[in-house]
């Protein structure tokens, strides 16, 4: 591809008032982004959805010195430009109507957003101990089972970065979907987490150098994020708050979604209980519910309860040894189970919190506890 069609192509999003769904239409309707930036006012005027503005902004090319400076810094910085028909191009994305025409993306591992699992989490910036230990547990689960899958997320504070930090820990490829240009990276505290995702995964955006944090960008970040996915858990969310609209987007995608149900009382469960009970999202109690509702359940249910003993990596000191002490045990109460590992009581509830969510133990009535079978 020549670096002039690049710019075209670059440009077409950058026209005022155009955004992806008009794009494609004005590349469908003369056969290729460079192809509009030839046609006459007239001629475009004949396209649906084309007025006078759009019109007069295309043939007075102003956007092609912008798409000229944005190929400076691809090339400077080795960006990746997908443009929506490449073999790249991630093929969830392609599907959506207003999948962006051009996708940059910031990696250094290599990332194929074709690969078979990937999950987007989701959730709020004020996320509770509850929510980041779910958040947790559920990236822990889906690795400690063999998926793999790459984790989507925005870096956002809250239930974001506590994915991010999740998929790096276990070895999990995770994208970073920002809603600005990839010259800077927003918030500041996430900028050497952002550095090893570059190593580990991708930083993506639709949005060219230069273009700044600004929250009227959530909309088009989110699109992309419930695109990437097979899909979206929100974890932990209010009744209003970008998690839902990402889970919103999911739904006009016939994406799935998952929620964690949470307090009645806790403002920041509100939003997923309110998700479930109107049949926006399933329920999720754990990630066998997920391995379900995604039909992993082949892989996951082949792996046997020795696999899991075998694989403790994934999981804490505390963790290890209480699964240890059920192994041998076979199952105890939260009480016993403290006292035969020697940890404090609220260690061994917060672990196995954990332990359950991942699908590693089940709980019985009494506040029992064994290795699932």
């Amino acid at each position: 591809m020549s670096a002039s069609e690049l710019q075209y192509r670059i440009a077409i999003e950058l026209i005022p008032k155009v955004g992806s769904i008009t794009a494609k239409r004005l590349i469908a309707y003369c056969g290729s982004a460079e192809a509009v930036f030839r046609q006459s006012k007239k001629t475009l005027l004949k396209i649906p959805g084309v007025g006078e503005t759009i019109a007069a902004e295309v043939v007075n090319q102003n956007v092609l010195h912008l798409a000229e400076k944005e190929i400076e810094f691809i090339e400077r910085y080795k960006i990746k430009a997908l443009y929506f028909t490449d073999p790249e191009y991630p093929e969830r994305l392609r599907q959506c109507e207003d999948g962006p025409v051009m996708l940059y993306v910031k990696t250094h591992s290599g990332i194929n957003f074709n690969s078979d699992k990937i999950i987007s989490v989701v959730g709020t910036r004020k996320a509770t101990a509850y929510g980041k230990q779910v958040c947790e547990a559920i990236v822990n689960g889906l690795a400690s089972k063999g998926h793999n899958p790459i984790i989507v997320s925005g870096l956002a504070y809250g239930i974001d970065i506590v994915a991010h930090k999740s998929a790096l820990k276990n070895n999990l490829q995770t994208v970073a979907v920002l809603g600005h240009g990839l010259d800077t990276i927003y918030p500041v505290a996430h900028r050497a987490v952002a550095k090893e995702m570059v190593e580990q995964g991708a930083l993506v955006t639709d949005f060219i150098s230069g273009t700044p944090f600004d929250p009227n960008n959530f909309l088009r970040r989110n699109r992309i994020i419930a695109g990437l996915a097979d899909a979206t858990i929100v974890v932990e969310s209010a009744v209003e708050g970008g998690a839902l609209v990402t889970a919103d987007i999911a739904n006009s995608y016939n994406r799935d979604v998952f929620a964690v149900p949470g307090n009645v009382t806790s403002t920041y469960s509100m939003g997923c209980n309110m998700l479930i009970k109107q049949n926006k999202a399933a329920l999720v109690e754990s990630v066998d519910d997920i391995e379900f509702l995604l039909g992993w359940c082949s892989t996951s249910k082949a792996q046997s309860v020795k696999q899991f003993a075998m694989n403790f990596d994934h999981f804490s000191n505390e963790e290890k040894k209480i699964l240890n002490f059920l192994k041998e045990k076979g199952e105890e109460t939260v009480d016993l189970i403290a006292l035969g590992t020697d940890l404090p009581v609220s260690t061994v509830l917060s672990s196995l919190l954990n332990l359950e969510f991942s699908g590693v133990v089940s709980s019985k009535p009494g506040k029992v506890f064994a290795i699932k079978n």
